[in-house]
């Protein structure tokens, strides 16, 4: 019939579509790949000029609504000796991707660098590795979760960082590497700054919070939204 020949000719064409879309996205791998190496001397440069800011990484880190959700007390603590973040794409960047986190001495373990990898396999399965963490004694922070149960904390399932940096058990649901890959890394300045942003618009939603009560001012220096 008619129809029938038309659905053919349709699934024809969009054959010769899809050709098109799988070469496009080849083309795209290559270009990507070439900038990926064109950055890096930037990236390098950028690393230098952060390392001259203290607690630069964890102020961005806390900033970030959802890197901040993960971390507790500790987690920040431990993180005011964080000195420099890295994300390395692998060279062929369709298989995946490491963090590096590079540590001062510090009084929770002894790496000097924690390195998380995100490999994906040629039938698309995703997995993880990290660095072994050296926990100095009774320092271990993926053990103090149940111990913290009223420090700031979202996930319920993922106790601290520490504890996402070594979880494996799920890497296709690895939100925070995308986060820190795709998110943090091209541009971190603008997650330091944001607290400074903040604070010269009157704070995260903080207006709300600001006239306490106090009968003197009702409503009449902010229209409230």
């Amino acid at each position: 019939t008619d129809q029938q020949e038309a659905i053919e000719q349709i699934d024809e064409v969009q054959n010769e579509i899809d050709k098109l879309n799988e070469n496009a996205s080849e083309e795209i791998l290559k270009v990507e790949q070439k900038y990926n190496t064109l950055r890096q001397p930037y990236f390098k440069k950028r690393s230098d000029i952060i390392a001259k800011i203290p607690n630069f990484w964890v102020t961005a880190f806390v900033n970030h609504p959802q890197v901040s959700a993960l971390l507790n007390e500790d987690d920040e603590e431990a993180l005011q000796y964080l000195t420099k973040v890295e994300v390395q794409e692998f060279e062929d960047i369709k298989s995946g991707y490491r963090i590096n986190f590079y540590f001062d001495t510090n009084p929770y373990f002894s790496n000097d660098i924690l390195t998380k990898e995100f490999h994906l396999n040629d039938t698309g399965d995703p997995s993880s590795q990290s660095t072994p963490i050296k926990w100095k004694e009774g320092k271990d922070l993926t053990k103090k979760g149940s111990a913290n149960k009223g420090k700031k904390r979202s996930h319920d399932d993922q106790e601290s960082f520490f504890s996402w940096f070594c979880d494996h058990s799920d890497a296709g649901a690895d939100e925070l590497g995308e986060v820190i890959k795709d998110d943090i890394w091209p541009n971190p300045l603008q997650y330091y700054l944001a607290s400074e942003v903040d604070e010269e618009t009157g704070g995260d939603g903080g207006d709300d919070e600001e006239p306490e009560d106090e009968g003197n001012f009702e409503d009449e220096e902010e229209p409230d939204e």
